[in-house]
């Protein structure tokens, strides 16, 4: 029988065992934050050139609309692929490990974002860019499906069990990082180029995404993998299947996470994305008036995410969210009404709260979601539910919110399309179990 070890050196050796896991806890939670970030950096720049500059460069056509149309459908074609992504990547995820496909999903979409820096337009090469365009839309649709699981959960597994709700703010963090960089890199590119913005100015921001492509493989590179996986593999539960395991056992609560967005994911892309060609068109300011209120609306949302997060901690994750989804509903006819005021202060005052709904329903989200799955399937089924809302929810917002301009010719139809995703989001939430008090 082998010595027992000696107390001092047993100390010793939990001791550094504690100091390991807390820095790798550190590095995970700065990992997800960083990898989401540059994520969501390339899709916020591509909806603001869905609304400024592909309608001329990619889709011209005598009808603005329809070109505007046009753009903002090569914009909602990535989420059609989003939940097949997170079908893929979380079936490997959830069999081989979390931090293989986190780096898989960040090298394939920030790829897809280079390339479309360097496409040219239609007037060069005619039906073949707005092809080429789609195309790589639909490979960086693929990537980010696959990454905000994998992300959320490196943070959450490795974070404070009793304090999910922080833990899982970091990932999240990334949202409103994503769109201050991306917001600010089309600014300084407009204010760089000026008149030329449309002729290569809007390429920059593209071309960008490299350095912070190379910054997040670096860090996601020195992540050990999940300790909950681990657990997985040493005892031999690893799921077969685990999409299909998923929707035999747990597709009730993939629909109803699909729908529990409607009131966060679907204001978001109006308030970043339609919100541009509104304001410049209907409101009649221009375009880096805009830029600079969603600028704002960016920060004051990053300031408010981990607020909100630990504050679903101690007042509960539903709690926060049914607040979210009561404030969304309560601004959405006020919001247009100002924006149709034509009073600029009120303008960029109303583009700058926009966010706060969102900020209050996401902080508590990706503990939310997590929760409802065991961490066999985790990867596959927090995002498949993640990613199904963009067929319902972040997809097609942009493009409904024009149809019903369009048809309607008021703001107020698309005010009517936030309340009801305020409504069909706090009855799936009503419908959740509330699984707070489960270890993951």
């Amino acid at each position: 029988m082998p010595d027992a070890i000696p107390d001092h050196l047993a100390q010793q050796r939990g001791t550094l065992d504690a100091a390991a896991a807390h820095r790798m806890r550190r590095r995970a939670s700065v990992g997800s934050l960083i990898g989401t970030t540059i994520e969501w950096y390339e899709y916020y720049i591509y909806g603001a050139t869905a609304a400024l500059v592909f309608p001329h460069l990619f889709f011209p056509n005598h009808d603005r609309l329809v070109s505007l149309m046009l753009s903002f459908a090569s914009f909602g074609v990535a989420f059609l692929i989003r939940p097949i992504g997170a079908a893929v990547f979380g079936h490997f995820g959830d069999r081989i490990g979390r931090k293989t496909m986190l780096i898989v999903t960040l090298t394939m979409s920030g790829l897809a974002t280079l390339l479309v820096g360097v496409l040219p337009s239609y007037g060069s090469i005619g039906i073949w860019a707005p092809i080429l365009l789609v195309t790589l839309r639909l490979v960086q649709g693929f990537g980010v499906g696959g990454e905000w699981g994998g992300a959320a959960l490196m943070s959450l597994e490795w974070g404070d069990q009793t304090r999910r709700g922080a833990a899982g703010a970091w990932p999240q963090l990334g949202t409103s990082i994503g769109l201050i960089l991306s917001t600010s890199a089309v600014m300084a590119s407009t204010a760089l180029t000026g008149s030329h913005f449309l002729t290569y100015g809007w390429r920059i921001p593209f071309l960008l995404s490299g350095i912070l492509i190379v910054i997040g493989l670096a860090v996601r590179l020195s992540i050990a993998e999940t300790p909950s996986f681990e657990q997985v593999k040493d005892t031999g539960l690893v799921a077969e299947s685990p999409i299909r395991e998923v929707l035999r056992s747990y597709w009730r609560e993939v629909v109803l996470i699909a729908f529990l967005r409607m009131s966060e994911q679907m204001p978001f892309y109006i308030f970043t994305a339609f919100i541009f060609d509104y304001a410049t068109h209907t409101a009649h300011v221009s375009r880096t008036f805009v830029l600079s209120a969603t600028l704002v609306a960016a920060v004051l949302d990053l300031i408010l995410l981990p607020i909100c997060a630990i504050g679903s901690d101690r007042i509960g994750r539903r709690r926060m969210y049914y607040i979210g989804c009561v404030v969304l509903i309560l601004m959405a006819f006020p919001y247009f009404w100002i924006l149709d005021s034509g009073n600029p202060l009120w303008i960029f005052l109303a583009i700058s709260v926009s966010l706060v709904p969102h900020s209050l329903q996401y902080g508590a989200q990706a503990s939310l979601i997590s929760e409802q799955f065991p961490a066999r399937i985790r990867y596959t089924g927090a995002g498949l539910g993640y990613q199904m809302s963009s067929l319902v929810a972040g997809g097609p917002a942009p493009l409904v919110a024009s149809a019903l301009l369009a048809i309607f010719g008021t703001g107020y139809a698309v005010a009517g399309y936030l309340v009801a995703g305020g409504l069909v989001a706090a009855g799936a939430l009503r419908l959740m179990k509330d699984r707070s008090a489960t270890t993951l």
